[in-house]
């Protein structure tokens, strides 16, 4: 397939990038281990993905405010299978935190070392990790201490773009199908590696194998706001059918703020339900292809929601809009005459 084709397709099993600065690793596969906060616990403990356990395991972060001001808190953690420098980590995130809350002595209660810690795999060579930013103030020195190295930078991804690496796969198995279904696929032009026979060939091998994966199931697709009547793909949000060419070109950019490393193509990896913690979304069904203007605009809310902000801002317009449509209509007119 075309390089940004493919490439595209291959990007939907990593997760979002992360800074040095976060506690998240950079761009990995969605199946590595996961980050629950402490408060969150209770919802991510068990992916709900059918599974009973993260692929790769997990580690949760602590609050020194809670650990340290709760009665028997290391009793607390264990009663849910927790220890810290095992499965567990505390996280100073602010700088009141670093000066309030770190034990003397440089041990804790338990006698366990307060060291930053650099596995993810237990033992995880420490107890805490800290990502507190730089101020202007006297001492205010950023910290960031456990998991900074170039070799093992954060401790894990985000909880909630977790995907088992089964799932991951049959989700791209999907996207590619939904591309194949575009409208206007037969314009897709050749590429040095699958010239029109070999696309052709690819295209229903790849539809057969969706089939075989209950990955096809139209009525499916078509409720989930992925292909429309005519079966083919469609922008989630604003239904439009989208071209095969959308895939290979360059998403515009605003005159005069130009990036020249741009990547971001027309049609970005679009989440039907949004992503959000306790419910694991980056699974068939619930991803498809959508306008990046498009996926801009829904970010987090979600598609529902995001309508009825939309049809309320063309309420509240309603005056202007027909006055719009009225000076259109006029142009038109003049320009026929």
């Amino acid at each position: 397939m075309p390089a940004l084709v493919q490439e595209k397709l291959a990007k939907t099993g990593y997760t979002r990038g992360a800074t040095h600065r976060e506690i998240y690793q950079n761009r990995v596969t969605r199946w590595n281990r996961v980050v629950i906060p402490w408060e969150q616990w209770a919802s991510c403990k068990s992916p709900d993905d059918g599974t009973s356990t993260y692929q790769n395991g997990f580690i949760v972060l602590i609050e020194p405010d809670w650990y340290f001001t709760t009665s028997d808190a290391d009793g607390v953690l264990a009663l849910e299978g927790l220890a810290l420098g095992t499965n567990a980590l505390l996280l100073y995130r602010r700088r009141y935190q670093w000066r309030s809350f770190r034990p003397s002595g440089g041990r804790l209660e338990n006698g366990l070392p307060f060291a930053p810690a650099f596995s993810r795999t237990a033992p995880l060579g420490g107890t805490y990790m800290a990502r507190i930013h730089a101020t202007t103030a006297e001492g205010g020195e950023e910290i960031v201490h456990g998991y900074n190295t170039t070799r093992m930078r954060g401790a894990g991804i985000r909880v909630y773009e977790y995907a088992s690496q089964a799932t991951a796969e049959a989700a791209k198995v999907q996207l590619e199908c939904l591309i194949w279904a575009c409208a206007d696929v037969e314009d897709m032009p050749d590429d040095p590696r699958m010239n029109r026979p070999s696309r052709m060939q690819r295209q229903a091998a790849q539809m057969k194998r969706a089939r075989e994966m209950d990955l096809w199931d139209v009525d499916r697709l078509h409720n989930a706001r992925l292909i429309n009547q005519a079966r083919h793909t469609v922008c989630p949000l604003c239904l439009d059918e989208l071209s095969v060419s959308d895939f290979l070109k360059r998403a515009d950019q605003a005159a005069g703020r130009e990036t020249y490393d741009l990547t971001l193509t027309e049609v970005t990896l679009f989440h039907i339900d949004e992503l959000r913690v306790g419910k694991l979304q980056h699974k068939p069904y619930n991803l498809g292809w959508g306008h990046a203007h498009c996926n801009t605009v829904v970010k987090d809310a979600g598609i529902m929601p995001t309508l009825k902000w939309m049809k309320s801002v063309l309420d509240r317009n309603g005056d202007s809009w027909a006055r719009l449509e009225k000076e259109t209509a006029s142009v038109e007119e003049a320009v026929n005459r």
